[in-house]
């Protein structure tokens, strides 16, 4: 498939790492570098570490870090380091930054915002791209009520290279890199510089990011060499587009991944819907974590954005609800119901097996919360049919649903085979022939809705008392 190659030696252990900021939710651009970040560790055998880069105070919450742990684990992507937090290790960047200093690859910067602003006009004026031009490279003096930043000393020629594992060679010419502020004149580190400590520190070889980060890596890179460690690999992912090619926004489904899990999906049809957004494996679209560990290369991520489609997305969520075993898939469907009004009281009170009811649901059903909705009748009797069914199905009925209890109360066993024979015999004598004729009045009486799984397994598990019961009041509901 042309992956690109991953040189790796013997005694190389892969390591990558997935390095949210909890100024916000756990959105599905960062669950699916996640992804990409621990199925690559996995896949090699590897190590995959979680860090947290809250060092944006203002912005930084505990809630929204307490989400992405929840969202990680929902997910299943366990990590095998961390959580680190950039907060904690403060001590550490200001032994780098004050070992820069020394070593000459980083200054003190006194430049007021005057100064640079005055700079940066007379470039413009010259027609020069805006930068800053290293004046306080020599500057060995403190100046008089200016708290300085500390900046890195780019090179001042030649090209910075990256080998990005998606992209291919991206070069970036060093006289069009600036010197980069790495802490700011309080002294806290700046995101570039403390992103390099932690690689270079945390042993990462691969960094898998969004490649809204692409240009930040030559300068990272050129930090990484001054401080004499070598550079990780890089694979820069493109973005997700909306269905409509545009920017993702909460219309199209950028909304915190947790919402998925409210919404009903199965975490296991969420990662195969991401790991499909920009890389293919022949014409398979149905991967299990197993396959996607053994079939996944992050050299095969394609280039180019790929577009989020929520219809695709419910499609995967339904075929992964169909594979899960029957008792699998009711532990997953209990907090559903529970969240419909059913608690697990009244499932055991009912006596019908949730496995059974998921059994006969699972395939009609694209969400879990859908599925919920439809398993709901079996332990709560309905009050009265739902809008105008009553009207449509059930008006002047009365003679049929008495015949279908004298039918069904005389069956000498209680299984979906004997049920559906006196059903076919009542569609033959009051339905002319057709099933449908009375079986939608029937599960209306029974289900309080038109919609329901085949009416002979529906009544097989509600039992032949609590059948019969739902007959009789329901003939009430006839006139």
């Amino acid at each position: 498939m042309g992956t690109r190659k991953i040189e790796e030696t013997k005694e190389m252990t892969v390591r990558t790492r997935f390095a949210p900021s909890p100024t916000g939710y756990l959105h599905i651009g960062g669950v699916r570098t996640a992804l990409y970040s621990w199925l690559h560790a996995r896949q090699h055998g590897g190590v995959f570490i979680l860090r947290i880069e809250d060092t944006d105070l203002e912005r930084s919450t505990a809630e929204a870090t307490a989400a992405i742990l929840e969202g990680m684990q929902w997910l299943g992507l366990d990590w095998d380091e961390g959580p680190f937090y950039q907060m904690q290790r403060m001590d550490r960047y200001r032994e780098v930054l004050a070992g820069m200093l020394e070593a000459g690859t980083a200054y003190h910067c006194y430049c007021s915002r005057e100064e640079l602003e005055v700079m940066r006009e007379e470039q413009r004026a010259r027609g020069d791209k805006p930068r800053y031009d290293g004046r306080c490279r020599h500057r060995h003096e403190p100046v008089p009520g200016i708290s300085p930043v500390i900046r890195f000393r780019s090179p001042d020629a030649g090209e910075t290279v990256v080998e990005d594992l998606i992209h291919g060679t991206v070069r970036f010419q060093n006289r069009e890199l600036d010197d980069l502020v790495i802490a700011r004149s309080d002294g806290t580190p700046t995101y570039n510089f403390c992103v390099v400590v932690d690689d270079w520190d945390m042993g990462i070889t691969q960094v898998i990011r969004g490649d809204d980060h692409l240009n930040n890596t030559p300068r990272q890179i050129q930090i990484l060499r001054a401080l004499g460690a070598v550079p990780p690999q890089y694979a820069h992912v493109p973005m997700i587009l909306g269905p409509d090619r545009q920017k993702l926004s909460k219309r199209h489904g950028a909304v915190s991944v947790l919402e998925y899990r409210e919404d009903g999906y199965l975490p296991e049809a969420l990662l195969n819907f991401l790991v499909r957004l920009g890389w293919a494996y022949g014409d398979q679209e149905v991967f299990t974590r197993e396959e996607m560990v053994a079939a996944f290369r992050i050299g095969d991520v394609h280039k180019a954005a790929s577009a989020f489609n929520p219809e695709k997305l419910l499609w995967l969520n339904a075929q992964h609800i169909q594979r899960l075993d029957d008792s699998v898939l009711a532990i997953r469907l209990q907090p559903y119901l529970e969240a419909a009004g059913v608690p697990e009281e009244r499932i055991a009170a009912a006596g019908i097996p949730l496995p059974a009811v998921a059994a006969v649901l699972r395939d009609r059903a694209k969400t879990l919360s859908d599925m919920a909705a439809g398993a709901r009748f079996f332990y709560d009797a309905p009050e009265s049919p739902q809008g105008k069914d009553r009207e449509k199905f059930l008006s002047g009925q009365e003679p049929l649903l008495r015949m279908a209890m004298a039918g069904l109360a005389a069956l000498s066993g209680w299984e979906a085979p004997a049920i559906h024979a006196v059903l076919q015999q009542l569609a033959e004598t009051h339905g002319g022939g057709k099933l449908g004729k009375i079986a939608q009045p029937l599960r209306v009486a029974v289900a309080g809705c038109a919609v329901s799984p085949p009416l002979d397994a529906t009544l097989a598990l509600l039992g032949r008392e609590e059948t019969l019961a739902r007959l009789d009041r329901a003939a009430g509901w006839t006139t």
